[in-house]
């Protein structure tokens, strides 16, 4: 008797490690292949759980950080704007619809000399897209950026301004900040040179989930075994990481572009921490000033605000939303922790501070490392961007 009650217990046992396994072999089963490893579940994954967030997020700036060309975006500056951009008498770039797709073309004396196909967008559309084309494993930037605030075509930031130029390379480091992923092979040239090239299959477009929350795959299958349970399983939630581990999330790709790598930021997971991805060759805002774009972190960490109390990023931003430019909704947030501020005869006859304290207290300002050129214009236009460092700024008259 005992004997049959063991080879049932056995039995039973084996069987509900059975169901067990293959339930969960299902639920992996769902989840397609990524690019990145075995951990990762992909965005198309986290829409199945989370609709409403991925529906918000896809139409923010991080989700629109990268793209592959949209014909229909760019036709709709085809149709309003002049598709020209004209360096001097012999020399011009025309943005033209072809049969295989749009094309930037350069001419000299009338001549065809360069032609190039868009292939991916860079930026939301906010403040301007720039572009890019494939030519075998290399990426290059376009030579002519949309810009939002003139509505037209201009010479793309950095570029030379009397000669049309094709031949940017774009590195996987720009990659790292305006994408998810990018498979990477380099090879020694010489002592002093390495040449990379780039498996364009393999690029994952945007930020997505899993640059910011980690992989995914664990906790995907969990939880479409376990559609109950709601408390997040084997994810990381911003709710649980430091202050500084939650600043680390944000500064790896808001910390500037002039730092020097360690090891490729796409390595990087919420939680880990960034001295051990950037060499410590910088310094902090009270030091180097450092230039509005792409320095959020630095700037915010240099000011009174932040230092007096325990602010991150996320007490103004939540990157699941799409309220970009709202200034009367990132005012609200201000005032939550300001509702006593007093402000001089000077400001307050400015109007109804309640709607605005961004502008006063993150003023747009002129970025030194990025500016751009329009036709016919010798001289060269700032680009305008938000500070983050929250501070009181002389009254503008």
């Amino acid at each position: 008797m005992k004997r049959y009650k063991r080879i049932l217990f056995i039995l039973t046992f084996l069987v509900a490690v059975v169901v067990i396994l293959s339930r969960c072999m299902n639920a992996a089963d769902k989840i397609p292949d990524d690019v990145r490893g075995e951990n990762y579940a992909g965005a198309k994954t986290c829409v199945k759980c989370h609709a409403d967030i991925s529906k918000s997020f896809a139409h923010n700036a991080h989700g629109n950080s990268s793209s592959a060309v949209s014909a229909q975006n760019l036709n709709k500056f085809l149709t309003t704007d002049s598709n020209t951009f004209v360096f001097n008498n012999e020399m011009k770039v025309v943005v033209e619809q072809r049969d295989s797709g749009i094309y930037q073309v350069g001419y000299f004396n009338g001549k065809q000399v360069r032609v190039q196909r868009f292939d991916i967008a860079f930026g939301s559309g906010e403040k301007a897209f720039t572009y890019a084309y494939w030519k075998d494993k290399k990426l290059f930037q376009l030579p002519l950026s949309h810009f939002s605030e003139i509505k037209t075509w201009a010479n793309s930031p950095g570029f030379p301004v009397n000669t049309m130029y094709f031949d940017r390379v774009i590195t996987s480091r720009c990659l790292e900040c305006h994408s998810s992923f990018v498979k990477t092979q380099t090879k020694q040239v010489s002592a002093l040179q390495i040449d990379e090239e780039m498996e364009k299959g393999s690029l994952i477009y945007g930020i997505d989930c899993e640059r910011c929350h980690g992989p995914a795959k664990q906790h995907a299958v969990f939880h479409l075994e376990n559609p109950k349970e709601k408390a997040p399983k084997f994810i990381t939630s911003y709710k649980t990481l430091s202050r500084k581990q939650k600043m680390d999330a944000c500064a790896v790709c808001h910390s500037g572009n002039t730092l020097t790598t360690i090891q490729s930021v796409f390595n990087f997971q919420p939680g880990d921490n960034l001295d051990n991805f950037y060499a410590q060759d910088f310094v902090s805002f009270g030091g180097a000033n450092p230039d509005v774009h792409g320095n959020q972190s630095a700037m915010l960490e240099g000011s009174m605000c932040y230092r007096k109390s325990e602010m991150t990023c996320q007490s103004c931003h939540n990157t699941h939303e799409s309220i970009k430019g709202k200034l009367n909704v990132y005012s609200q947030r201000c005032i939550s922790c300001h509702q006593t501020q007093k402000h001089t005869k000077e400001t307050l006859a400015k109007g109804i501070l309640k709607a605005n304290c961004i502008d006063c207290h993150m003023p747009m300002q002129a970025s030194k490392l990025i500016s751009f050129q329009t036709a016919g214009n010798k001289n060269v236009n700032p680009y305008l961007l938000r500070s983050h460092h929250i501070g009181i700024y002389p009254v503008q008259k």
